[in-house]
């Protein structure tokens, strides 16, 4: 694994979210949202600057962007940010814009949909996503100090420490009718209509699986223990994440007040890590499930971070369990965000960078071990591909841009070495794809200055 920068572009960038096509949106904690284009380059204008109504600084920010199922209908995406009332009780804020008939830039426009008083500026949650049922999940934070110390992730009267769910389709909000307490009336004080999950400290990120619908959140730990909780689907309505219960894998913290009876009632993480040392010693970011096609390698692993540690982790499924491995990658930063393109493909945020995750052996083992040289590489005006060994099985060539996307596609000719003229390439890194009369394929790394 390497990561392929494409910065330094932004401020704090805190999340990465696509919608639909093949811009990539940068959530900056400040209150603004920037467009990276697929060839590297990003909008001058921003879509959205919201500074004004952001109160940033510590954990509090703009902290969430999800694009409507059917955003390229609606023009409908929506915030999560913390207002700017006060620097040590903001207010959660949840609210809906839509995109102007430029679609690089949003109306300025605000619906609130919720409002939530938060009691501490940390502990915020912040992440906000659509499941494969059309409805937004809302991730909130404890409300924070440390420690839970008004017991909220339990309390069901409370929205804070909890994984929310609404139905946004209207012209506000309503309440799906299998959330667990969907009987009481919108806005009740107790139970609240809105909780999915209890039993969170501080959710910072989540995802769902886009093969499966699995859902993934990682929970910044307190003290000892960093986890990671994965459900089939959605989860179970109701479902117990055991804070401030337990942390970690059922390691007991404070079993005093609203708790359940055993850690069996809890949802156990799939996977969990210790703290070593004093300071900042762990602090999860979650990311996602790889389903992209470039990496073959990756299909179908969990890839997550940790901002105190500066390294990447993945999760492996070994068929009875998750194994974890943790790595230091070629670059290192506090990692704060993950983000999935609309080809599946993953990219990471930290300090004012954008990177992609690649593959380094992209070489794939294919039937007949075919022998390709590409040269030069790092290339300047052109490349040359020579085919001559394996001739009579190349079919095509395609080169992809660091995006997944197919810049050209040449078919064999009578030559066995071809030349490709690359002077109008941009800098930067691509893919060139050999494919075979037996349906194989061989995958090599580009670099052009």
């Amino acid at each position: 694994m390497e990561l392929q920068s494409f910065g330094p572009y932004f401020s704090n960038p805190v999340e990465i979210v696509n919608a639909g096509d093949s811009r990539l949106f940068i959530v900056e904690k400040a209150g603004v949202i920037k467009i990276l284009n697929a060839n590297g380059t990003v909008n001058p204008t921003p879509f959205l600057n919201i500074s004004s109504l952001v109160g940033s600084g510590g954990e509090r920010g703009l902290l969430g962007l999800a694009f409507a199922p059917d955003y390229t209908t609606s023009g409908r995406f929506y915030v999560n940010y913390t207002d700017n009332t006060s620097t040590t009780k903001p207010n959660t804020i949840i609210a809906r814009y839509t995109v102007s008939t430029n679609p690089d830039v949003a109306n300025t426009f605000e619906t609130r949909l919720l409002t939530i008083n938060q009691p501490f500026e940390n502990h915020n949650g912040g992440k906000l996503a659509f499941g494969q049922d059309g409805f937004l999940y809302i991730a909130t934070g404890d409300g924070g100090s440390g420690g839970d110390p008004g017991d909220r992730a339990q309390n069901t009267s409370s929205l804070l420490g909890k994984l929310l769910r609404i139905d946004v389709s209207g012209s506000t909000y309503s309440i799906p009718g299998t959330n667990p307490f969907s009987g009481s009336a919108n806005g009740a004080d107790d139970p609240r209509p809105e909780i999915y999950a209890v039993g969170l400290r501080n959710p910072w990120k989540f995802s769902f699986d886009t093969s499966n619908g699995d859902l993934w959140i990682a929970d910044v730990g307190q003290n000892a223990f960093e986890e990671i909780n994965k459900v089939t689907g959605s989860g179970t309505p109701g479902d117990n994440y055991g804070w401030r219960c337990y942390e970690g894998n059922n390691h007991v913290y404070n079993d005093s007040g609203n708790c359940p009876a055993n850690f069996n009632e809890t949802i156990a993480p799939v996977a969990e890590y210790a703290h070593v040392g004093s300071g900042c010693s762990g602090s999860v970011t979650g990311g996602y499930v790889y389903r992209g096609t470039m990496f073959p390698s990756f299909m179908g692993k969990y890839f997550f971070a940790d901002y105190c540690k500066q390294q990447i982790g993945i999760l492996t499924d070994t068929g009875s369990s998750w194994s974890m491995a943790m790595q230091t990658p070629n670059i290192t930063r506090g990692w704060t965000c993950f983000g999935e393109d609309y080809n599946g493909e993953l990219y990471i945020a930290g300090g004012s960078n954008v990177y992609k995750i690649i593959d380094p052996n992209l070489s794939t083992d294919v039937p007949g071990s075919i022998q390709i040289k590409l040269y030069p590489n790092p290339a300047n005006s052109s490349i040359s591909i020579d085919l001559s060994s394996k001739f009579n099985s190349v079919e095509s060539i395609s080169i992809y841009n660091i995006h997944g996307q197919k810049i050209k596609t040449f078919s064999k000719s009578n030559k066995q070495i071809l030349n490709i003229s690359t002077k109008n390439y941009r800098s930067g890194l691509y893919f060139v794809e050999i494919c075979t009369n037996k349906a194989s394929k061989i995958v090599k790394k580009l670099i052009i200055n």
